[in-house]
């Protein structure tokens, strides 16, 4: 069993043909096929059953498949952890965020990073939840990660600051003018919301926190993105529970940003399955310097 004949795997299942797959693979259908073959004998059992129009998975290949995934992808990030550690032409670090982050606070430091790393290509993935965003890493995704501190993370984790959620809302605004709101004060009034919105314990962020002030947030909109949502907040249809660094990159004269009080933190980290050296080490070490 190799590490061609998985990728050889991978290409046949994730084209659902041979011959698709082998013009992928450059390789000539019968080289590919013998490969799929001694990987079954190998393996003991078939893992793809050869269909009149293409083919599909037993349940042994189910199985296998995840697997075959996270080994191939382990491997590739040894090779590019190996070229990004010296900052080599042709190196890669590929970077897993939420939304929020990706559009707020990390443009600043991947500018700063590539200044340091000119040789080496940064490829940022974007999920829209906590939960999408750990589940990947685990599977070998990207070679680290920047959100929320996950709760329950084996490996390597080092903490880069938090971030605060503030409101947002019009200019005009009855509450445009004030340092800080609580948010029983806010009971009557509309809200955008947002798929991306954070969960805490299973629940929407912003459900359990009004629930805790004693009121269901009406909801006025329902969005896809955040940066959405904070235009959609700025033109006056409800209020918006935003990140303090995406609000600000995605407001102009006409919203403000308003504290809640007492305020609201969630602690941010970097994590990975590998230990992080190299060109993964120095982006960590930005992100730390980050106010």
């Amino acid at each position: 069993m190799s590490l061609r004949q998985m990728e050889y795997f991978l290409a046949v299942v994730e084209e659902s043909s041979f011959t698709r797959a082998a013009e992928i693979l450059y390789v000539t259908q019968p080289a590919l096929s013998h490969q799929i073959k001694a990987l079954e004998r190998a393996l003991g059992g078939d893992l793809l059953e050869r269909m009149p129009r293409g083919v599909r998975l037993t349940a042994m290949g189910r199985a296998y498949l995840p697997h075959a995934q996270l080994a191939v992808r382990s491997a590739r990030q040894a090779e590019r952890a190996a070229r990004a550690a010296t900052g080599a032409a042709g190196g890669e670090l590929h970077v897993a965020t939420v939304h929020a982050l990706a559009v707020g606070l990390l443009p600043g430091v991947v500018a700063r990073w590539r200044a340091l790393h000119p040789g080496v290509r940064l490829v940022l993935r974007e999920y829209a939840s906590t939960e999408t965003l750990e589940e990947q890493l685990e599977r070998g995704a990207a070679d680290l990660a920047v959100g929320p501190e996950p709760k329950d993370w084996t490996g390597p984790l080092i903490p880069a600051g938090r971030e605060e959620i503030v409101l947002v809302v019009p200019f005009d605004d009855p509450l445009a003018g004030r340092a800080a709101v609580r948010l029983a004060e806010l009971a009557d009034r509309d809200w955008i919301r947002c798929a991306m919105e954070p969960r805490v314990q299973g629940e929407p962020f912003l459900d359990r926190v009004c629930g805790l002030a004693g009121f269901t947030p009406r909801t006025a909109v329902h969005t896809e993105h955040t940066s959405t949502a904070v235009r959609m907040a700025a033109a006056g249809i409800g209020i918006v529970a935003a990140p303090a660094h995406l609000a600000r990159s995605a407001i102009g004269e006409d919203c403000v940003l308003l504290p809640v009080d007492p305020p609201w933190h969630r602690p941010l980290a970097v994590f990975s399955r590998q230990p992080l050296t190299g060109a993964a080490r120095s982006f960590t070490d930005l992100l730390e310097e980050t106010p």
